[in-house]
């Protein structure tokens, strides 16, 4: 808990009860179900506990794997530079950036270490989540799925209805597989909140991306930022099924989708200098809801995040005619 018995600024910014239905995925990308979850992390006489209900309905051995230990309850250590979990259900801590926070710990009932990014998105009103599981460094699956918040679900029907019916979206949702505008050119772009290696905010960014389709699986793509850092990079983009792969001349790495949710890492070429992210598709309009890591000599640098959206441009795929 915080020295002044107060609640930390990510504390306040998730009050409220939380519900959503996270999918899950094993970890080659294939869909094999839900776990509808309500969640809340609760301030009370300078203590913060989090609570959790979750029920599975998925296919194959992690579903037997993930049914266990709901419902949850745990004590968490809270401040604006740590929030510790201090079991019984999860051991670990989260590093929060605003609204933002990136976590790692482990849960003794599932076995696994979870990281575990959730990001608030006011404008959007929603939370982004995903955890990607892992046995040491190797992958076992992926949680993701968006979130709303109630503050009256017990008493209100209205807002019972409501929550009903973004959980029946998420269902149909779920399981769509992130891709970028295959015919059209045209441009994302948003403005980034920036923190650094303190969890300091320093400054925006502004992201623009330019996408131009080569072809139904190539397209290549220029990131142009701006503010507090400032940069541009062109890579061609390859896509085949789940599997993304970038391949300069200024960026190299790759990629894998789970649904909605794209997980890569990117490489600048002839510099000690990367790029994580992760990035997620809201909905049919291709907006992002992105997460960008900067990681320089290895080190934490930057942390990033935002949305940015799609200015559809020139169709560069139309009909083929032989006369």
């Amino acid at each position: 808990m915080s020295n002044d018995k107060k609640p930390s600024n990510w504390q306040q910014a998730i009050e409220g009860e939380w519900h959503g239905l996270p999918s899950l995925f094993e970890a080659d990308g294939t869909h094999v179900g839900y776990n509808k979850v309500s969640r809340a992390s609760e301030f009370e006489n300078g203590r913060t506990t989090y609570w959790m209900n979750t029920r599975f309905d998925a296919t194959g051995p992690l579903n037997d794997r993930f049914e266990i230990g709901s419902p949850f309850r745990f004590g968490v250590i809270d401040s604006d530079m740590d929030r510790i979990y201090t079991g019984p259900d999860f051991f670990g801590s989260g590093r929060p950036y605003g609204l933002l926070v990136d976590s790692n710990y482990f849960s003794p009932g599932w076995n696994v270490n979870l990281r575990t990014m959730n990001h608030v998105v006011p404008e959007l009103g929603i939370q982004v989540y995903s955890s990607q599981l892992f046995e040491a460094d190797t992958l076992v699956g992926v949680f993701n799925g968006l979130y709303v918040v109630t503050h009256d679900h017990q008493t209100n029907s209205t807002t019972q209805k409501r929550v009903d019916a973004f959980l029946e979206k998420e269902k149909s949702d779920g399981k769509r597989p992130f891709n970028l505008p295959v015919k059209h050119a045209g441009r994302f772009s948003g403005r980034f909140e920036v923190y650094n290696d303190q969890q300091e905010l320093v400054g925006h960014n502004d992201v623009v991306i330019h996408h131009n389709p080569l072809n139904l699986l190539h397209s290549e793509q220029t990131i142009e930022v701006s503010g507090v850092v400032n940069a541009s990079w062109k890579a061609m983009r390859t896509r085949n099924g789940n599997h993304h792969q970038y391949h300069g001349p200024d960026m190299y790495g790759n990629g894998m989708s789970y649904g909605r949710y794209l997980y890569s890492v990117r490489h600048v070429y002839g510099e000690a200098f990367k790029l994580w992210s992760r990035e997620t598709q809201v909905d049919e309009d291709y907006t992002l809801v992105c997460a960008w890591q900067f990681m320089q000599s290895q080190k934490e640098k930057y942390t990033t995040f935002g949305v940015l959206r799609w200015e559809q441009g020139d169709l560069k795929l139309g009909a083929n005619h032989v006369d």
